[in-house]
């Protein structure tokens, strides 16, 4: 008579939950221009929305007024390194094993398009990780403000990975 293989019993979703949340918070926390900015990252399942909430000091042209480009370009950066950290934790995350990112992606070149003036209020974005190799990575990002379908501005990046230690 053989006997079956027990089954690990599955976590409870709070505790897988609550994994997830402090990783992505561990992650955000590790770079001080995502607080100066405000940005936040809203995480459902496996898919993170950033969120620049609007500020007074993220106007580049008071006269439209107009977020200024350069946030507009930093938010996007900041939600594509994200993206991909994400999903190079999420392996080891899953399993139950630490998940903390020694190094974060380094960016190669990062190309905006402005699509039109960002409003004076929140901002979303979304990035999509189109390849990701052991050296090099690309992503695409797309930002919006009332209106998913309204962009206000999308990126592509290229982006060198940090050699992962093999154990």
């Amino acid at each position: 008579m053989t006997t079956s293989p027990k089954r690990a019993r599955p976590e409870p979703v709070q505790v897988v939950k609550q994994r997830r949340d402090a990783t992505l918070q561990g992650l955000v926390d590790g770079v001080p221009y995502i607080r100066f900015l405000g940005i936040r990252f809203e995480r459902h399942g496996d898919e993170l929305t950033a969120v620049l909430p609007y500020a007074d000091m993220l106007i580049g042209n008071p006269s439209i007024p107009a977020l200024h480009g350069g946030v507009t370009a930093a938010f996007m950066e900041v939600a594509a390194i994200i993206e991909l950290s994400w999903a190079m934790l999420w392996e080891d995350m899953e399993s139950g094993a630490e998940a903390v990112p020694r190094r974060l992606p380094k960016t190669i070149d990062f190309n905006v398009d402005y699509l039109r003036s960002g409003l004076p209020r929140d901002a979303y974005a979304r990035a999509r990780v189109n390849r990701s190799g052991r050296r090099y990575a690309s992503v695409h990002v797309e930002a919006w403000q009332d209106n998913r379908a309204r962009l206000f501005a999308q990126a592509t990046g290229h982006f060198l990975m940090p050699v992962r230690d093999e154990d």
